[in-house]
């Protein structure tokens, strides 16, 4: 129940401290359908805060602070400049491009609070132009020297890629700021400047935990981990960002197994991992088959957790439990889940498509038929490896025909190539050559493979050696598909062939690569090499 509160002596104004408090739009609702029923909907003071708490505070609430900001009659400059702020970090920043202009019309001047989060809107949406135009007002305001505005003015500039205005600025007067210098630096380093960024970084006098993460984070998009490594060591004292940097820098690099030791190394640190860690972690499980590490994050966000586990976050869980392949897992992630978008609906197809649950794939195929999500490119992907996989040549046409007609969804290369995948595990090989022939798009190597494989199946040597020969105009040196041409003449005893075809390999320098495999034994992935290459066991 809410409550009146009782008068400020010094405000002589009713104190909501209740509604202060509040973190929900749905609260922030309530607190204002009591203000209109108790007559404080006109009182300019309790307006302003709520406006301020919809577009600050309160996520996801921009739309209703824009339907109250039209009830004011003369908003002042502290209520635009609220609006400006939270529009500038909304999912629309152009909005505060349009509060500014009625700003302007209704003669409220500016001041040093307006043009930062004006700057800020400008850099989301990476326009240079807008942010040279207000970059201009500015100057003839006198605001330039403003510490804050000149910051988010060096800032702008780094992003949009005006650098040589950027250290103009901080050349004349940002260098006493360590602000200026993150902003500088945080522009070379997105401009793929590392070793300037590295040098600006040595050279800053005073290091904030923003600067560190930063280079951090330039290291670790480029690919090298050692140097963010280094450095990430010689963090003092780290924050969520420092060690997100670092795990998405191993997946990203597809060292699996250092991001999930550096996660255990989180954890013992005492830092809570954020939505960030989980995406990263989750997807590091997905590709290097982690499956038990995979359930104790799903175990930790399902027991740490506040809230209910967002789209992305469950999307996530369930295309790692489907690629580990814990079919009953997904799918169980899947049917708790309170809201779903077409990922969700593509990850658990997919699944149950790649592991060979193809009735299965089509049966939630015609689910989300039957629902709200419309489909999309990939979702067809898994229908069709879903009906190559069981043999449902007929139905895979039919589906292949349906996005076109139904959806509007142009076929792809990955469409054709499943099609052909499909009349070559039915043994139509002649077919699904006839079917490469008539692609639309120039064919690629994947195509071709798949048709090799198929001939390998089957026993086809003469088709096999066409898919072969453009096959190897296209990758070359590829040891795996002169394994794959030897393996279709040794399965029909054409043990010459498959001689004939070792000796090519030789004869051009291609050496088989080794095999590789992993397994998970302690929640630690032990990964074996094997090289059958003679000159080199």
């Amino acid at each position: 129940m809410i409550r009146k509160t009782k008068k400020n002596a010094n405000s002589n104004r009713p104190v909501y401290s209740l509604w202060r408090r509040c973190t929900s739009l749905k609260a922030l609702k309530q607190i204002h359908g009591f203000m209109v029923i108790n007559g404080f909907n006109s009182n300019p003071s309790a307006l302003r805060e709520l406006i301020f708490h919809c577009a600050i505070t309160v996520s996801g609430a921009m739309d209703y602070a824009h339907k109250l900001f039209r009830q004011i009659l003369e908003p002042d400059s502290f209520v635009f400049n609220t609006m400006i702020r939270g529009s500038s970090q909304s999912s629309t920043p152009s909005d505060a491009f349009t509060l500014y202009t009625q700003m302007e019309s209704t003669h409220i001047r500016p001041d040093k609070f307006t043009f930062p989060f004006l700057l800020k809107a400008c850099s989301r949406l990476s326009s240079a132009f807008m942010g040279n135009q207000f970059h201009t007002q500015i100057s003839k305001l006198g605001f330039e020297s403003d510490m804050f505005v000149r910051n988010t003015l060096i800032h702008l500039h780094a992003t949009c890629g005006s650098l040589e205005v950027a250290e103009k600025l901080f050349d004349e007067s940002g260098k006493r700021d360590v602000v200026a210098w993150s902003a500088l630096l945080a522009g070379h380093s997105r401009r793929g400047s590392i070793v300037f960024a590295r040098n600006l970084f040595d050279e800053m006098p005073n290091k904030d935990l923003v600067a560190w993460n930063v280079m951090l984070t330039a290291y670790t998009k480029c690919g090298d981990m050692e140097s963010a490594r280094r450095l990430f060591d010689k963090i003092e004292e780290r924050d969520v960002v420092s060690w997100n940097a670092m795990i998405s820098g191993y997946v990203l690099a597809g060292s699996h197994v250092n991001a999930l030791e550096l996660f255990e190394e989180m954890l013992k640190e005492g830092e809570t991992p954020d939505d960030v860690t989980m995406l990263s972690l989750l997807s590091s499980c997905a590709h290097s088959g982690a499956l038990d590490i995979g359930r104790k994050i799903h175990s930790l966000l399902t027991n740490n957790c506040s809230r209910d586990i967002t789209v992305v976050l469950g999307n996530a869980l369930v295309d790692m439990y489907a690629k580990c392949g814990s079919i009953e897992s997904a799918m169980h992630v899947f049917r708790e889940m309170r809201d779903r978008d077409v990922s969700s609906w593509n990850s658990v197809i997919g699944g149950l498509a790649f592991h060979g649950y193809g009735k299965e794939a089509i049966s939630m195929f015609s689910e989300m038929q039957g629902g709200d999500v419309r489909p999309n490119e990939i979702t067809f992907v898994g229908v069709l490896v879903a009906c190559s996989h069981v043999g449902m040549v007929d139905e895979g046409q039919k589906y292949f025909e349906l996005m076109r007609e139904k959806y509007g969804i142009e076929h792809n290369i990955k469409h054709y190539g499943c099609m052909v995948d499909m009349l070559g595990r039915a043994g139509l090989l002649k077919e699904a050559f006839g079917f490469v022939e008539g692609m639309p798009m120039e064919t690629n190597a994947i195509v071709w493979r798949t048709l090799l494989g198929a001939c390998r199946i089957h026993g086809n040597v003469e088709l096999a050696e066409v898919a072969t020969k453009r096959l190897l105009e296209l990758r070359p040196d590829q040891s795996g598909d002169y394994v794959l041409l030897s393996n279709v003449y040794a399965s029909i005893g054409e043990w010459g062939g498959a001689e004939n075809v070792r000796r090519l390999m030789g004869d051009r320098g291609v050496k088989k690569e080794p095999g590789c495999s992993s397994i998970e034994m302690d929640s630690e992935l032990i990964h074996f090499l094997f090289d059958s290459n003679p000159s080199q066991t």
